[in-house]
């Protein structure tokens, strides 16, 4: 019977390290990956970089012109660009806040890489949220705009440094589909970088003043 014993009590603790290791491997795999953090991290760094490339030495008939009546003009595209980063964000970091919830990942349909593909698509049109037009927004300025636009763009990337939270498992479910927060910050990238291509095309109007 002590034989008995003592073999069950082995069994029974050879288990639970067997189960203790099994979920501490699930919590290594649910924090990002060195490739899709050095992902990220590069992203951010290349579309801010864009931004600030793409206004550079501008003039101000040059920021303020318009392609035509409809159309943004340079410095409201930069505005509009930091008044996304802000509210964008504020849907990742609401998902943060609530328990992760794997289960609904069954609703994400859209791979990283479409993703960012498909909000860079320029030949794809769409109206903005009012919340998110230049004119509703705060900034004086461009510079104040750049400013704003660096500041908690600064703040994303080493958020994404240094985060172990598990952004694959906290899913928002949006009008738009269904993302994971690590989607959701490739997502404010991507959208900086489909707003930089459009700085480009004012550029390229044929009105566009040379200086």
């Amino acid at each position: 019977m002590r034989k008995t014993t003592t073999w069950l009590l082995f069994a029974i603790l050879n288990f639970t390290a067997i189960i203790s290791s099994a979920q501490q491997d699930t919590v290594k795999q649910s924090i990002l990956t060195p490739a899709e953090r050095d992902y990220v991290i590069k992203f951010l760094k290349e579309t801010e970089s864009g931004v600030f490339d793409a206004v550079k030495n501008l003039t101000e008939a040059q920021l303020t012109f318009k392609p035509a009546a409809n159309k943004w003009s340079i410095d409201e595209c930069v505005k509009h660009i930091a008044a996304s980063e802000i509210n964008i964000w504020k849907m990742v970091d609401e998902s943060l806040k609530q328990p992760s919830n794997p289960d609904k990942r069954t609703g994400i349909k859209s791979t990283d890489q479409a993703l960012v593909t498909a909000v860079e698509d320029r030949s794809h049109k769409s109206t903005t949220f009012a919340a998110l037009e230049p004119k509703n927004q705060p900034y004086k300025s461009l510079t104040e705009a750049l400013a704003a636009f660096k500041e908690n763009r600064e703040k994303l990337i080493n958020f994404m440094q240094t985060t172990q939270v598990d952004l694959r498992n906290h899913v928002s479910v949006l009008p738009i589909g269904t993302y994971d927060a690590y989607q959701l910050v490739l997502l404010i990238s991507a959208h900086t970088n489909r707003h930089t291509q459009q700085i480009e095309e004012v550029k390229a109007s044929v009105s566009y003043p040379k200086g």
